[in-house]
């Protein structure tokens, strides 16, 4: 009986806060968290994430959010679902092909938690509209699964000031970052986005469609942790595993002097919309 429980041995801290009945009971295993509580619960219902990118990252982010009771979601993605996402971008069913991934998105999050409120934008990130958007929120997660987008989000999330979640995901493989702002950013480690081509993507070379899981549910905790202030983020730290052998591994980083955007003489100061190769599966077949 979680909800007596709560009321019981907790009410003096609960009266404090406005949760209704009903949240306390969803919450209820968040608050009888020594770590968290109910004033965690209280940070996590405040806070606000805006999650760039509707597919395989995006997809289990959103939903591990939404779960938690995060009080304002924005989801950006200009894409349709389209049948070949559905194997790893788990927040569309088979009925929502065709259909806008943030109003795929949307109707999923709410049906799983009403008391969320989702803010969609059926558009992609740009230079000229990255600033503006994410200025609204708390925190900020990568989702996307191309090169211009992540140092578009890095370059946005450092003039403004924003912390975010860095994600990658390609055939078995992931790896993610947590950028405080003071701390080191995507840049500091990867300088500059590779030549249109040069790296294959996940539509060119495949992906395991569950490391999408692995990946985007340690970015939706890492997002929690930040809200709450709870633990340790992967800060100055790159995190990444391979789902053949499950091995992880923790590769420390450093604030790079020389960053061209969070450095000593910045020469990265306005933001840029970087090209990428058209990619499309059945344009490789012959």
């Amino acid at each position: 009986m979680a909800t007596v429980s709560i009321s019981c041995i907790l009410w003096e801290e609960v009266r404090m806060f406005d949760f209704t009945e009903e949240e306390l009971n969803r919450y209820s295993r968040h608050i009888l968290l020594k770590d968290v509580g109910v004033e965690g619960q209280e940070k996590i219902k405040n806070g606000k994430v805006l999650v760039v990118g509707a597919g395989g990252l995006g997809a289990p982010v959103a939903l591990y959010l939404a779960a938690a009771g995060v009080g304002t979601i924005g989801i950006i993605d200009g894409d349709v679902v389209d049948i070949s996402n559905l194997q790893r971008q788990v927040i569309h069913f088979t009925a929502d092909v065709d259909k806008p991934k943030v109003e795929s998105a949307k109707e999923k999050m709410l049906a799983l938690n009403p008391n969320v409120k989702v803010k969609t934008y059926h558009d992609f990130l740009r230079a000229d509209n990255a600033l503006d958007i994410i200025k609204e929120y708390d925190f900020v997660v990568d989702g996307t699964d191309n090169f211009p987008v992540k140092f578009l989000i890095n370059d946005a999330c450092v003039m403004a000031g924003k912390p975010f979640s860095h994600g990658g995901i390609l055939r078995f493989e992931g790896q993610t970052m947590t950028h405080i702002p003071g701390h080191a950013c995507y840049r500091c480690l990867f300088k500059e986005p590779p030549p249109a081509g040069l790296v294959p993507t996940c539509s060119q070379a495949g992906v395991l469609g569950a490391i999408a899981g692995m990946l985007g549910t340690i970015q939706a905790a890492e997002t929690l942790k930040y809200l709450t202030g709870v633990g340790e983020l992967l800060t100055d730290k790159l995190l990444t595993f391979n789902a053949k052998t499950m091995d992880f591994r923790k590769i420390k980083s450093h604030k790079n002097a020389s960053c061209p955007i969070c450095g000593e003489h910045p020469t990265v100061t306005q933001l840029v919309d970087y090209k990428q190769a058209a990619c499309d599966l059945k344009s490789h077949k012959q």
